[in-house]
């Protein structure tokens, strides 16, 4: 008894020296916004990793985050990325460090003034509102466009430059493509009535028959329609490649760079799961991601292939005997800013010009798996010349078995409301709506076509000093016939 009385009364004591707990204040959420998007941010811009895969790996250490949460940290991150150049001019005037007023302009435009301002400092929010009185248009182009000077100068040579930079610093909706080996753009908007898709005001696109526009970015992965392979993420400028590649049932595709397979899963829907289509890819870990997608999707005609590079034995293997070939090639990026505007932070002259000797490479070994009548595909998510009118020029000039051929021939009616000016496939954000982009149809020759262009050169007057380019045409024939 006495040993309960006294553990009762130690109890007792122990419990009227603690006191009562004083109530958690917290910090206002806005305040903890502000932090947040410093902290991400500051790691960004590190630039040694993509942006959406910072704020993917920050995400995941900080699980407690509602779906709202992460995406205010995320359109603000984004919005300072877009407008990075023009921001730090900005932040130059103003109190408190350089990162927390990045932090306030971004959430300030993703979130509008009003929904900070209880938590900012007087000098803050007058930062803000003196912001608001100046002339964008006083500032310099490459200021005003948020563009690093060597990247303003490419762009700034392209037709209607000013409005080209000013589209790539919009958001970007989120375009699907229907698996038409499933269903029909039709049934899939008939299914979004009424759903959650409904309140992001689906829209079918200009252009592709296969396409659906959304006006945000809902967590389609937990969509029915998404996990039974009936819908992709795709936008619409690569759906549009699609009908440029124009496979056939019981044709052999190569999709060269393959990546995580969203153009390889079109291709074998348009070709009915039939014929061999093969995806390849230098990174397992890229192709690793596609097998997933290739089951959802249904399709029974894919064979992923990991390559050790553009010259691998597997490819030359198929010398000659691809219906169809697609380089979608490694490039800048430089079309996809709205998406990925850590691009144009992140990439450097030095990288452009290393990645136009890899276009050029992994391309000619590409046109060694095109079969004698068959077609090479190439193609970018850049705007740049170098990476692609200047690529194809060189191509051709030392590839005269190849013949380019007009996208609008290719096309015909499948797409009417689309009608390029030459040759290529130039798509634009500020003109089409899409992302940056561009493709070219090569077609090769046939052998009897080969044969008769180079009797033609042997009969002409300079006979005894054969055409370069016939002698050159000859060599690539031996080649592929050595290959294979």
């Amino acid at each position: 008894m006495r040993s309960s009385a006294t553990s009762r009364s130690r109890q007792g004591s122990a419990g009227r020296r603690k006191g009562p707990e004083k109530p958690v204040v917290k910090a206002p959420v806005y305040a903890v916004r502000i932090e947040q998007v410093k902290t991400v941010f500051a790691e960004v811009q590190k630039w040694k990793f993509p942006a959406d895969a910072v704020l993917s790996a920050w995400f995941r250490m900080n699980k407690s985050l509602g779906s709202r949460d992460r995406a205010e940290v995320a359109e603000a991150v984004f919005d300072i990325l877009r407008n990075l150049r023009r921001y730090r001019q900005f932040a130059e005037s103003g109190v408190g460090s350089s990162l927390q007023r990045l932090a306030i302009l971004g959430l300030s435009s993703t979130l509008g003034h009003d929904a900070i301002r209880a938590v900012l400092t007087d000098e803050e929010n007058a930062w803000l509102e003196h912001l608001q009185t100046i002339d964008l248009n006083a500032l310099s182009p490459a200021v005003r466009g948020s563009l690093p000077d060597w990247l303003y100068e490419h762009f700034s040579m392209l037709d209607n430059a000013e409005s080209l930079m000013s589209a790539m610093n919009e958001k970007a909706p989120l375009d699907l493509r229907v698996n038409t080996f499933k269903t029909d753009r039709d049934t899939v908007l008939a299914a979004f009535k009424d759903s959650p898709a409904e309140s992001f005001n689906p829209q079918p696109t200009p252009y592709s028959p296969w396409g659906i526009r959304l006006n945000g970015k809902p967590a389609i992965n937990r969509w029915p329609l998404f996990e039974n392979g009936s819908l992709e993420v795709q936008d619409e400028g690569s759906q549009i490649l699609g009908m440029l590649v124009s496979p056939r049932r019981g044709d052999m595709v190569i999709d060269f760079c393959a990546g995580a397979g969203g153009k390889t899963l079109l291709l074998g829907a348009l070709m009915r799961s039939t014929g061999r289509l093969y995806a390849f890819d230098v990174s397992a870990a890229r192709l690793a991601k596609a097998k997933p997608r290739i089951a959802r999707s249904g399709l029974s005609n894919v064979t992923p292939v990991v390559i050790a590079n553009e010259n691998d034995a597997r490819v030359k293997r198929l010398a000659g005997k691809a219906h169809r070939v697609l380089v979608d090639a490694p490039c800048t990026g430089m079309g996809t800013l709205r998406r990925n505007p850590d691009l144009k932070w992140r990439q450097t002259p030095k990288d452009v010009a290393e990645l136009t000797a890899l276009q050029a490479s992994i391309l000619a070994s590409a046109s060694r798996c095109v079969a004698p009548g068959g077609r090479l595909v190439y193609s970018t998510c850049s705007v740049l010349p170098e990476e692609n009118e200047q690529q194809i020029e060189r191509f051709l000039q030392n590839h005269p078995d190849f013949t380019l051929l007009h996208v609008n021939q290719v096309l015909g009616d499948r797409c009417p409301d689309l009608v390029m000016e030459n040759e290529y496939l130039r798509l634009r954000p500020d003109v089409h709506g899409t992302d940056g982009f561009f493709a070219a149809v090569l077609e090769r020759r046939k052998k009897e076509e080969m044969a008769v262009k180079k009797e033609a050169a042997e009969i002409t007057p300079d006979a005894q000093a054969p055409d370069s380019a016939v002698q050159e045409a000859a060599e690539a024939d031996s080649s592929v016939v050595v290959s294979e």
